[in-house]
C-alpha cells in the first residue's frame, strides 16, 4: 500500500521512531518494522477518510476506526500475529503522541489484538545439538573455519547466545572470562556464565585464525578477514543439518532455544533462564515451559502401552 498521509503524521512518526531510538534502544530491524506498521496504519486513515490526516483528527479516532483498519489489515491476508505486532507498535506511536499532543488515546489502547496460535520454539534434542557441532567442524575445508564455525555454534548452545550477539564479540572479549558481558536487544546487558566446553572452543579457534583482531575489531572473521556474516553461519547450519538429516527448523536460532529448553529440562529456575538469554519479559521465557510438556507429552504417547 502506498503510504499517503500529511507531513505533519509524517514528522510525527519521524519524532517517535528517534523517540524509539534513542531512549528505548530499539534496534535498526525493529525501527523498520515499527515505521512498516504505523505507517501502514497512516496510510489505510487516509484512505478511509479520504484525506490528509492532521493531529486533530488522529486524536480523534473511535473503536469503529481501529475495527475497520484491522479488518482491512485481515483481508490483506495479514496473519494474526503480524496485526497484533502492528497493533502493539499503532499503540505505542499514539501513546506517545497523546502524550506530547494532549488528546485522549482510550479508544486506541483499548483495542484488543487478535488472537492467534503462537508457534512454540523447535529445539534439537541434546544428542543432536552436539551432533551439529561436531557436523560443523568436519565440513569445513580450512582448519581455522572449521575452528570457527564449531566456537559459534558452541556460543549458541552453550550460552545461548543470539547469532548477533555471538558475531559482535569483539577482540577485547577474547579469551572469554568465566562470566561474558552481554549486550543484547535494547541495548540491555546481562552476564552468561561461560562453560569450559564454549571456552576451549573459543581459544582453539584464535589460535588456529590467521587474523588477530584489534580490541575493537570484530573476533569472528570471514575468509577473506571481514567481519563473519549471519548469513554464512547460516549456510553451515543447513549444510549440517542436510548431513545430519534433521528438520528446517533446525537453524542457527534453534540452538538458542536448544539451550533454554535443556536448562528447563535439567531442572532450571525459569526467573535464571529469562536473565541468561535477556528476555525482557518472563511471559517470553514461558513459552519454553509448553515446549517441554509438549516433549513429555510425544515421549509419554510413544512409551505407554496403553497410548
Amino acid at each position: 500500500m502506498a503510504f499517503g498521509f500529511s507531513p505533519a503524521a509524517g514528522m510525527a512518526l519521524g519524532r517517535w521512531l528517534d523517540h524509539m531510538r534513542a531512549l528505548k534502544g530499539a534496534s535498526p530491524h525493529t525501527l523498520t518494522a515499527y515505521r512498516n506498521d504505523v505507517s501502514g496504519f497512516l496510510g489505510f486513515l487516509h484512505l478511509h477518510y479520504g484525506e490528509s490526516l492532521g493531529m486533530e483528527r488522529l486524536g480523534a479516532l473511535t473503536p469503529s476506526d481501529m475495527r475497520a483498519w484491522m479488518a482491512y489489515e485481515r483481508n490483506r491476508g495479514l496473519s494474526g500475529r503480524s496485526l497484533a505486532r502492528a497493533l502493539s507498535a499503532v499503540k505505542s506511536f499514539m501513546r506517545w503522541l497523546g502524550e506530547r499532543e494532549g488528546f485522549d488515546t482510550t479508544h486506541v489502547l483499548a483495542t484488543r489484538a487478535p488472537k492467534y496460535q503462537r508457534k512454540l520454539p523447535r529445539p534439537l534434542a541434546e544428542d543432536a545439538a552436539q551432533a551439529v557441532i561436531e557436523q560443523v567442524e568436519l565440513q569445513a575445508a580450512e582448519p581455522w573455519v572449521a575452528a570457527r564455525d564449531a566456537a559459534v555454534m558452541t556460543l549458541l548452545y552453550g550460552c545461548g547466545l543470539r547469532i548477533s550477539e555471538a558475531l559482535s564479540l569483539k577482540g577485547e572479549d577474547v579469551p572469554l572470562p568465566d562470566v561474558l558481558r552481554i549486550r543484547g536487544k535494547g541495548d540491555k546487558e546481562r552476564l552468561v556464565p561461560v562453560l569450559p566446553a564454549a571456552r576451549d572452543a573459543m581459544n582453539e579457534y584464535l589460535r588456529l585464525c590467521p587474523f588477530v583482531p584489534a580490541p575493537w575489531e570484530e573476533v569472528f572473521r570471514g575468509l577473506r578477514g571481514g567481519p563473519l556474516s549471519a548469513r554464512i553461519v547460516a549456510k553451515s547450519m543447513e549444510r549440517a543439518r542436510a548431513a545430519l538429516g534433521l528438520p528446517a527448523s533446525a537453524t542457527p536460532h534453534a540452538l538458542r532455544h536448544s539451550f533454554a529448553t535443556h536448562l528447563l529440562s535439567a531442572g532450571g529456575d525459569l526467573r535464571a533462564i529469562q536473565e541468561l538469554l535477556g528476555h525482557a519479559s518472563l511471559a517470553t521465557t514461558q513459552v519454553y515451559t509448553a515446549v517441554d510438556a509438549a516433549r513429555l507429552m510425544e515421549v509419554y504417547e510413544a512409551a505407554h502401552p496403553r497410548a
